[in-house]
C-alpha cells in the first residue's frame, strides 16, 4: 500500500463532481486500499478519492471501529438535525460547527460491485455527509451559516492559513516519502491490522477531536479538532 498525496483547498478537483465508477478492477482494489492508508497514516476518520485527486465517486471512512468503504454512494438524509465540529484534511488548520443531519442511510456498490446499505446516526452519519459532499466537488466550509462562514472566509483569506496549509503539506509529504510519523504501513488487505494501526495512531495523537490548530489532534478529516 502506499500513502498518497491530500489536495488542498484551490486544487480544481476538490471543486469537480467525481465521475461514476464503471470499472470494478484491481486499480479500484488499490485506489481503496492505498486510501485506507492514507487516511489512517493521517489520523482521519474519512477520506473521498478527490481529496487524493482521483474524481471517481469513492470514500472510506474508519469512525469508531466502524470501517468500511463504499463506491457510488448516494445519501438519503433524515429529518433531525445534529450540531457539532467538522474540519477536514482538505483545508487544514481550521474547524467549524457545521450543521447536518443526524441521520442517514448510505447506499451503493462495494469494490467488488456488491450492495452496500448503512444506516447511520451521529458522528458516522455525520462522516458519510461530509465525503459524499466531497464527491460532489463541494467542501464542509460550503455548509457554514451565519458567523461561522464569514470566519471561515476571513481565515482563507489570510496569509496565515496559507502558511499553514504549506507547512502541514511538506509534513505530510515527508510523511508520506516515509520520513515522518506513521510511515510504517499496515500489511496490505488485512483489515484487523488495519484496524489496530488505526487505534495506535490515535493513542499516539490522532485524535479526531484535538484542539483546533494543535498537533496531536490535527489528523482528523473532521471533527472539532483543526484538520492535518
Amino acid at each position: 500500500m502506499s500513502i498518497l498525496r491530500i489536495r488542498t483547498i484551490g486544487d480544481p478537483v476538490l471543486r469537480t463532481p467525481a465521475q461514476e465508477v464503471t470499472q470494478f478492477d484491481e486499480s479500484l482494489e488499490t485506489l481503496i486500499r492505498d486510501m485506507f492508508e492514507t487516511m489512517y497514516a493521517v489520523g482521519g476518520v474519512g477520506l473521498a478519492a478527490p481529496q487524493v485527486g482521483v474524481g471517481l465517486r469513492v470514500f472510506t471512512w474508519g469512525v469508531q471501529g466502524d470501517e468500511g468503504h463504499v463506491v457510488n454512494p448516494e445519501v438519503s438524509l433524515g429529518e433531525d438535525p445534529q450540531e457539532g465540529g467538522e474540519g477536514c484534511l482538505s483545508v487544514p488548520g481550521l474547524s467549524y460547527e457545521t450543521p447536518r443531519r443526524n441521520s442517514v442511510v448510505l447506499t451503493g456498490v462495494d469494490q467488488h460491485g456488491e450492495p452496500v446499505r448503512r444506516e447511520a446516526t451521529g458522528l458516522l452519519a455525520r462522516c458519510f455527509q461530509h465525503e459524499t459532499d466531497h464527491l460532489s466537488g463541494k467542501l464542509y466550509v460550503d455548509r457554514l451559516v451565519g458567523e461561522e462562514r464569514k470566519d471561515a472566509m476571513r481565515q482563507l483569506r489570510q496569509a496565515t492559513f496559507q502558511e499553514t496549509a504549506a507547512r502541514i503539506t511538506r509534513e505530510r509529504e515527508k510523511q508520506r516519502l516515509g520520513g515522518g510519523p506513521g510511515a510504517g504501513s499496515a500489511p496490505s488487505g488485512d483489515d484487523a491490522a488495519r484496524a489496530a494501526h488505526a487505534r495506535s495512531s490515535r493513542a499516539a495523537g490522532g485524535s479526531a477531536f484535538g484542539a483546533p490548530g494543535s498537533t496531536p489532534g490535527a489528523g482528523s478529516a473532521f471533527g472539532r479538532g483543526g484538520a492535518r
